[in-house]
């Protein structure tokens, strides 16, 4: 039997860079000093010098950090990538709201979308996952299989992406127009809770985007063990998918109630870190026609809140291909919400916003369509016409994910 070596050489390929954008600072501290650029001794200072240049000024090239030696910037390059992720579409709404598709890495793709006048100023709605693993049975996400969890440096980066678009370099202290951040778009933000925490410390830090983790809002559908290290590690408002006041419909609607039956939710909600009337529990309530909607049910869930600082947002179902579900009729959600109000919670029924691009509180595209979405944009973006900016006055189709106005 003959064996044959081969001793030919092949280049070994180059380590990937490390980006910047999903350290947290002492992650920075530690990289620097591991890189071999930077002494031991320099890498704090030198990691505040970084830091506010990515996180402040929105700078995309170490060429532009001016109080770095000149013949370090090159090192740190060879070391360390300060890219964003390609935009694959950009589209604003007639009401002022603004969707971009973000291409991750091959074949990972997620949306975000910026809603004007929600919050102090505007609101981003930013996804943690790409796909979904609760399999909600009104919401059209969940038909889509879990592809993976979003690391930090990506979920930072769908703040910085919206902050490039709005022209808000270096980071304002007044007049901001992206004042808050919900996690309320693709996946489950406490199934990926590690990397979420560490975007919401990046995100929350005072010298770089320094937004208030009070603007910050996460929004779970009820993993119960997390809630606890959710409060603990960001300090973040809580937002809770609810949708209904007893385990036979919840089971129903988010199975994940299976799991955790509201009697183990409510519970783990009361304990909460920092919860309070000023840091009050905001309930997504999505109303379905016959389904969750009668006045029974709006009695029902004040007396399951009873006792916690909560508000409750109302959300108009937006039906999808293949869906039994209607959205309730507008009486019917005024004479719910009227209840809730007269027992003292705050109950705004959401209006709908940006439909006319898809990023209404509903549903992201399922994945079939998604990828003949892609395959299209793909062309567009080939071809002669290389613009993808696009305005649209109207697109039929199916909504984007629950957006939620965040509390003052």
């Amino acid at each position: 039997m003959a064996y044959t070596l081969d001793l030919s050489s092949k280049p070994a390929a180059a380590p990937a860079r490390v980006n910047i954008t999903g350290l947290t600072r002492q992650g920075l501290i530690d990289a620097l000093a591991d890189s071999g650029v930077v002494e031991a001794r320099k890498a704090k200072m030198r990691a505040t010098q970084i830091w506010r240049w990515v996180h402040h000024f929105g700078v995309t090239s170490f060429d532009l950090m001016t109080d770095i030696a000149k013949d370090q910037r090159g090192p740190l390059a060879e070391k360390f990538s300060l890219d964003r992720p390609e935009i694959i579409e950009r589209q604003i709404s007639n009401d002022g709201t603004r969707k971009w598709l973000i291409r991750m890495a091959p074949g990972i793709e997620v949306e975000s979308v910026f809603i004007p006048g929600v919050g102090r100023a505007g609101a981003l709605c930013v996804s943690s996952q790409v796909g979904c693993t609760l399999n909600c049975s009104f919401c059209h996400t969940g038909t889509q299989k879990l592809v993976r969890n979003l690391t930090a440096a990506e979920i930072v980066a769908q703040v910085q992406i919206a902050r490039d678009d709005l022209e808000e370099w270096p980071s304002p202290r007044e007049a901001r127009k992206l004042s808050n951040i919900v996690f309320m778009g693709m996946g489950e933000p406490l199934y990926n809770l590690d990397s979420v925490a560490d975007a919401i410390d990046i995100i929350s830090d005072n010298e770089g985007i320094a937004l208030s983790r009070r603007r910050i809002t996460v929004s779970t559908s009820g993993v119960v063990p997390e809630l606890t290290a959710l409060g603990e590690r960001t300090q973040a408002m809580l937002a809770i998918s609810l949708h209904a006041t007893n385990d036979e419909l919840r089971d129903m609607l988010v199975p994940l109630n299976k799991k955790y039956p509201l009697k183990d939710l409510i519970a783990g909600i009361r304990t909460y870190p920092g919860i309070s009337n000023a840091r009050r529990v905001t309930f997504e309530y999505v109303m379905l026609k016959d389904v969750n909607d009668s006045p029974a049910e709006a009695r029902a869930l004040i007396n399951l809140l009873k006792g916690i600082p909560a508000k409750v947002n109302l959300i108009p179902f937006n039906p999808w291909p293949g869906t039994n579900y209607q959205c309730s009729d507008w009486k019917t959600i005024e004479a719910f919400a009227a209840i809730l109000n007269r027992a003292g919670y705050a109950s705004p029924i959401r209006t709908p916003r940006g439909r006319d691009i898809l990023a209404a509180c509903g549903q992201l595209k399922s994945e079939s369509e998604k990828q003949r979405a892609s395959e299209t944009r793909r062309q567009v973006r080939d071809g002669p016409n290389r613009d993808n900016i696009v305005r649209v006055d109207h697109i039929d189709g199916l909504p984007f994910g629950h957006l939620v106005e965040d509390a003052d």
